[in-house]
């Protein structure tokens, strides 16, 4: 009887590892793809700015929802600051401005906060209540709640924070104000100034990134080759 025993032991274990060999094997799950790949960068001194313009207002709608500053003529602009070093980097963000080239020449935007973008979805009529300025990107509370209640939506998705972590990242959006020209987005670049490197808060260039996707390469022209004269 034991021997039985143990021989129905064996079979049924031997029938589980059939079992679960026969089970189909888990794909390892794919890594999520990078936001940033088809972007045009400027990248020096271990630090890459890139930005994407938000042109379309379906989907700058479905972004924002009721705080949607497209119809304001607001043009939102994802901006990626990359840390590729291991030492903390301090970017002034409240200096960062947008290059556009308008008919007339070249023109720098300021960008909007998210109180100022607030204010003016409340009030697009113009009449907009006494609203306090942001001091290094930290938003003031104010006495209009309705302003407030759209501030509250758009402060997430805003830039903000002034240090990029060692090996990390910082991105959000910040308002750029065209006057419904979103065109101007083609040939804009994010203009960087004041950047520093922690801790000795020293200085680095400025970055300035072209808007947008990297243009396709285009490959070189083949010469058509010489007629033979005879």
């Amino acid at each position: 009887m034991r021997s039985l025993r143990t021989l129905a032991a064996t079979l049924l274990l031997l029938a589980a590892t059939i079992q679960i060999q026969a089970l189909p094997q888990s794909k390892p799950a794919a890594p999520p793809a990078d936001p940033t790949a088809d972007l045009q960068r400027d990248t020096h001194d271990g630090l890459t700015v890139m930005a994407r313009p938000l042109t379309d207002a379906a989907q700058s709608k479905d972004i924002f929802g009721k705080a949607d500053p497209m119809p304001l003529g607001i043009m939102p602009v994802e901006v990626f600051l990359k840390n590729d070093t291991q030492q903390p980097i301090r970017v002034d963000i409240d200096t960062i401005q947008l290059t556009v080239h308008p008919r007339n020449g070249r023109q720098d935007l300021d960008w909007l906060g998210a109180n100022e973008v607030a204010s003016l979805i409340a009030h697009p009529e113009g009449v907009v209540p006494s609203q306090p300025h942001r001091i290094a990107g930290i938003p003031l509370p104010s006495n209009d709640k309705k302003a407030d209640k759209f501030a509250a939506q758009l402060r997430p998705l805003t830039l903000d924070g002034e240090v990029v972590p060692p090996m990390g990242m910082l991105h959000g959006y910040l308002y750029f104000n065209v006057s419904h020209e979103m065109k101007l987005a083609d040939g804009a670049s994010i203009y960087v100034p004041n950047v520093y490197s922690m801790p000795s808060n020293k200085p680095l260039m400025f970055y300035e990134a072209p808007i947008g996707k990297k243009k396709a390469d285009v490959p070189p022209a083949t010469e058509a080759p010489a007629s033979n004269p005879n």
